[in-house]
This record gives C-alpha cells, sequence and structure tokens, in this order.
C-alpha cells in the first residue's frame, strides 16, 4: 500500500537495533519509500545527513546509552522533518529533541506510516 508521493522519499534510519532497523525498513519499502541508509551510530547519521544524503529520518532517540541529539540537531539546521523513537516518553526525554515528532515505543506500523507520509508530505508541499 503506498502513502502519497512517498517513492520520491529518501528516508534516514538510526536505531542502534539491528532487529529494529530491518523492521522499520521493510515497514517503509512496504509503503512505497525509498532508504537513503540505515546507521547505527551518531557519526554514520551525521555523514549521510551533511552529504545531503536524505530527505526525512527516523531517529532513535538513545543508541546504546548515546543520545541521538546531534543527529536531530543536523537535520533540523537543514530542515530536513524527522520522527524521534524512544521507549522513553517525551518528558523523561527533558526536551532533547525540540520540534521533532515525537512516538513513543511501541507503536502500531500504520501509526508510524502515517506520520512519515505526513512528514514528507508537508515538506514537499513547504519547498514545492
Amino acid at each position: 500500500m503506498q502513502f502519497y508521493n512517498a517513492a520520491s522519499a529518501r528516508i534516514l534510519i538510526v536505531d542502534d537495533e539491528p532487529i529494529i532497523a530491518l523492521g522499520l525498513e521493510e515497514m517503509l519499502v512496504d509503503a512505497g519509500f525509498t532508504i537513503a541508509a540505515v546507521v547505527h551510530k551518531i557519526s554514520n547519521a551525521l555523514a549521510v545527513i551533511e552529504s545531503g544524503g536524505c530527505d526525512a529520518a527516523i531517529i532513535d532517540a538513545n543508541l546504546a546509552g548515546v543520545s541521538a541529539n546531534p543527529a536531530a540537531s543536523a537535520l533540523a539546521e537543514r530542515g530536513l522533518p524527522f520522527i524521534v523513537l524512544s521507549g522513553y516518553s517525551r518528558e523523561q526525554l527533558a526536551g532533547d529533541f525540540p520540534g521533532a515528532h515525537f512516538m513513543q515505543k511501541p507503536f502500531r506500523p500504520a501509526q508510524l506510516i502515517h506520520a512519515v507520509s505526513a512528514m514528507v508530505l508537508k515538506r514537499q508541499a513547504s519547498s514545492g
């Protein structure tokens, strides 16, 4: 099932859990999105973001005990939309990701696909 004009959006997935990252990738591909990259470390995420290799991102808030805030900041600086996934509540993250769309784990796949689709559509509308 394809949503909106998803095929033109390159999504970066940043998650330190390979099984979760693979699940996210399969979910997004099935919905018609293009995967820019799947990375497990902040340094790799920053490289993709700085190269202009993505249009939007899904990032896990905590990567093996390291905050993903540097990736979120790099995305925000470039005006790229992103969703922060976390087992923690927004309140527990204490404002680490201002302006981000936040989804608490566990989430329903349809909920994530809808959020990514809306995020991509909004960006396409504002830049088109």
